[in-house]
C-alpha cells in the first residue's frame, strides 16, 4: 500500500497531501467560509470535528449530526472531499449516510480496543479511506492493534495519523512528538500512509510550521492541520488553529526533501556506521561479561546489587565525557541508564539464581 491507495480521484499524491479545516464545525457559515478559503489555496480535503470528545463535561462537544449537511454543502460548492472523526457505530452510520468521504479514528478512541472494534465493524463493507490516530499514551502496540482491527474488518484503505503523545510532565509542545514511535510504525508497516497532525502536537499555532517541516524531513506523506476563519474565536482548541492564508504561507515555505537516491558516497559512510555499530555491540557484550563477574562477586560477599552513589557518579562522569565529544549530555545519560538497567537485571538474576 502507498499514499495513492487511500487517496480519492483528483488529489495529487505528491507530498504533502494536506487535510485542513476547523477543529469543530460550529456553524454552516463558519464551515463554508473556511472551506472557501482553503479551496482557494488548493486544499482538496476539508476536515471538521462533528462529535468532539472532551476531557471534562461542559465544554463544546460539537454540533453532532446537525453539522453533516454543512459538509455536504461544502462538497457541492467547492468540490472538496470531506473528512470527520467517528468514535461510535452511530457516528459511522450517520457519516456514511451523509456521504462523508474520509473517516478518522481519534486518539481517545484508539486507546480503547472495544471502541475501535465497534467502529471497524460499522465501517466494514464501505469503500471509504480510514485514518487512525495514535493513542493518547505512548503505546505503539495499541496503535498497531487498532490498525490491525481495521484490517481485520476488511477495510482496505487505511492510513495513520501521528498527533503526539500526552505526558504528565508538560514540556514545550502540547503533546510530545516522540518521533521514534511513528518511525518504528513505518519500519513495521512501510507501505502504510503516514500523516502528521502538527496542530495537536504543538498545541499553539507558532509551532505548526516547525513541526510540519520535521514531518517532511522524516518523509511523512501528509499533514492534517486545523484551520479557522477566526482562530481566536474558535469554540475548541483556538490556540492551535490558523487561517487559510496562514496555511498557504506555511506550505509555501515548506521544504519537501527529494526521494532517497543511493550513491557511492552514502554507501561508504553507511559501511563505516555498520562497522562502528558492530564495535558498540561487541563492547556492550564485554561490559555485560564484567557486570556478570561483579554480580557473582556481590553474591559471594552478600552485597546488594544497587549502589546509588556509584550510579550517580557514573551518570555525571559519562555525561561530561560525552560533552567533550560534542554529544548531548541528556542523550548520553539515557544510554547509560539503559545499560545500567540491563546490568542490574543481570546481577539480580545472578543473586537470585
Amino acid at each position: 500500500m502507498n499514499i495513492e491507495s487511500i487517496l480519492l480521484p483528483g488529489i495529487d499524491p505528491k507530498r504533502p497531501v494536506v487535510i485542513s479545516g476547523p477543529c469543530s464545525a460550529e456553524s454552516e457559515g463558519q464551515c463554508l467560509d473556511i472551506a472557501r478559503g482553503l479551496s482557494k489555496i488548493g486544499v482538496k480535503i476539508f476536515r471538521a470535528g462533528i462529535w468532539k470528545p472532551r476531557t471534562k463535561p461542559g465544554g463544546f462537544e460539537g454540533m453532532g449530526a446537525k453539522a453533516l449537511p454543512w459538509l455536504k454543502k461544502i462538497k457541492e460548492e467547492t468540490s472538496m472531499y470531506t473528512a470527520t472523526e467517528v468514535a461510535t457505530k452511530d457516528h459511522v452510520f450517520a457519516a456514511l449516510k451523509a456521504g462523508i468521504d474520509i473517516l478518522w479514528v481519534g486518539a481517545r478512541t484508539t486507546a480503547n480496543p472495544f471502541a475501535v472494534q465497534e467502529v471497524a465493524d460499522a465501517i466494514s463493507g464501505a469503500d471509504v479511506p480510514v485514518l487512525i490516530k495514535n493513542p493518547v499514551n505512548p503505546d505503539l502496540e495499541l496503535w498497531v492493534g487498532g490498525i490491525e482491527r481495521l484490517y481485520g474488518a476488511g477495510i482496505k484503505k487505511i492510513g495513520a495519523i501521528h498527533r503526539g503523545f500526552g505526558l504528565y510532565e508538560k514540556k514545550l509542545y502540547r503533546n510530545e512528538p516522540m518521533w521514534h514511535i511513528p518511525i518504528e510504525l513505518r519500519r513495521r508497516m512501510p507501505e502504510l500512509p503516514l500523516f502528521c497532525d502538527p496542530s495537536h502536537i504543538g498545541g499553539r499555532r507558532e509551532y505548526i510550521a516547525e513541526i510540519s517541516q520535521q514531518a517532511m524531513d522524516l518523509c511523512f506523506d501528509g499533514l492534517m492541520i486545523e484551520s479557522h476563519c477566526c482562530p481566536d474565536k474558535a469554540l475548541s482548541d483556538a490556540s492551535q488553529q490558523i487561517t487559510p492564508e496562514m496555511l498557504d504561507h506555511l506550505l509555501s515555505l515548506l521544504v519537501v526533501r527529494d526521494a532517497f537516491r543511493p550513491s557511492k558516497d552514502l554507501s561508504e559512510m553507511r559501511v563505516k556506521i555498520d562497522q562502528i555499530d558492530t564495535q558498540i555491540v561487541d563492547l556492550l557484550g564485554k561490559r555485560m561479561e564484567i557486570c556478570d563477574e561483579i554480580g557473582h562477586y556481590k553474591k559471594e560477599h552478600n552485597m546488594p546489587v544497587l549502589q546509588p552513589v556509584r550510579y550517580g557518579e557514573t551518570l555525571r562522569d559519562r555525561a561530561e565525557t560525552g560533552l567533550s565529544k560534542h554529544l548531548d549530555p541528556a542523550f548520553v545519560r539515557e544510554i547509560i541508564k539503559e545499560i545500567h538497567e540491563e546490568s542490574v537485571r543481570r546481577q539480580l538474576a545472578i543473586l537470585n539464581g
